[in-house]
């Protein structure tokens, strides 16, 4: 996977009109008792409380300037669906977002308030649905999963980073559909070819881990998991290419340790993070030795975490 400088400086200077550059803070607490210089890169501070703007923005913008769009559809499991409504309703035009059934609640208040017409179908219906929905009213189907232009978006990531720290030794990703993970990799080891790159998925949805591991697409039957962002149960053969060009290293992460995650960051460093947000700190915090007097940036990816979640992640022992 080629994302050239160019297009990552185009992303900037698009999405400057759109976004602030999020913040990279060193952690107070975690990685102190190792002596690792542990980074946060918070993401969770965009507008719709996820890293997902980026590439949204950017590929509708993109996408507008090459021809006219009669309205946007997505598939998602709630983040990529809020960044997708605010990235329309930005663009005035209209957006429909198909969610699975009982999805994260937080998620889909905020495609709604942001003007996203719901529908919620099967999980393993959701990308043939918004498919054939795109097909049928003749709509930009504005998937992240496979859109060029949405890792282009998250190379910016990496671009905010290694200007503020242009050597880290570590980045840890969390990695759903690998969007993030893809473009983050490109352009953090286009500057910094010596930096590590490390992806986290979920134990309970482990599709690009093990496709990762095995050097070609391996489908899982089910991904239920409390981090819905990293619910990926069928990879896509050039991600899973892409990935094994650009990560170093893949780590899965249990329920119980993304809650962990999730509870260090609330108790630690006073962070709103949910499951897939917490998921880069769970990772790191499998094995704190192993990054012994090294720098560590970890993305936090998104706040969007349920009431009764965050609550039990806060009781948790």
């Amino acid at each position: 996977m080629i994302i050239t400088s160019q297009q990552v400086n185009d992303a900037r200077e698009l999405l400057r009109r759109f976004l602030r550059p999020t913040r990279l803070i060193p952690a107070e607490r975690i990685g102190r008792d190792s002596g690792t210089q542990i980074y946060l890169k918070l993401e969770s501070e965009l507008p719709t409380g996820s890293f997902k703007p980026r590439g949204a923005l950017y590929a509708l913008m993109k996408n507008l300037e090459q021809r006219s769009i009669n309205g946007v559809v997505a598939a998602s499991t709630g983040n990529h669906g809020a960044a997708v409504a605010y990235a329309a309703s930005l663009a005035k035009l209209p957006a429909t977002i198909f969610l699975p059934q009982n999805p994260n609640p937080i998620k889909r208040a905020r495609i709604v308030a942001l003007g996203g017409v719901v529908k919620e179908v099967e999980y393993q219906s959701l990308g043939s649905a918004a498919a054939a929905f795109a097909q049928e009213h003749d709509y930009y189907f504005l998937n992240d999963a496979s859109d060029e232009f949405v890792p282009i978006g998250t190379a910016t990531i990496a671009a905010e980073i290694l200007d503020e720290l242009p050597k880290p030794d570590v980045i840890i990703v969390p990695m759903g559909d690998t969007a993030l993970i893809r473009g983050v990799a490109a352009e953090a080891k286009g500057r910094h070819p010596a930096v590590r790159i490390v992806g986290v998925q979920a134990a309970q949805a482990p599709a690009y881990a093990r496709s990762w591991q095995e050097d070609g697409v391996v489908s899982t039957d089910t991904c239920n998991t409390i981090a819905d962002g990293l619910a990926t149960c069928v990879p896509l053969g050039p991600n899973v290419r892409a990935i094994r060009e650009l990560v170093d290293e893949v780590r899965l992460v249990s329920e119980d340790e993304l809650i962990q995650g999730i509870r260090t960051l609330l108790f630690e460093e006073h962070l709103i993070a949910e499951g897939a947000g917490a998921a880069a700190a769970a990772a790191y915090l499998q094995e704190p030795t192993a990054y012994a007097g090294r720098s560590v940036v970890l993305l936090v990816t998104g706040s969007n975490i349920p009431h009764e979640l965050l609550s039990h992640a806060a009781t948790a022992r």
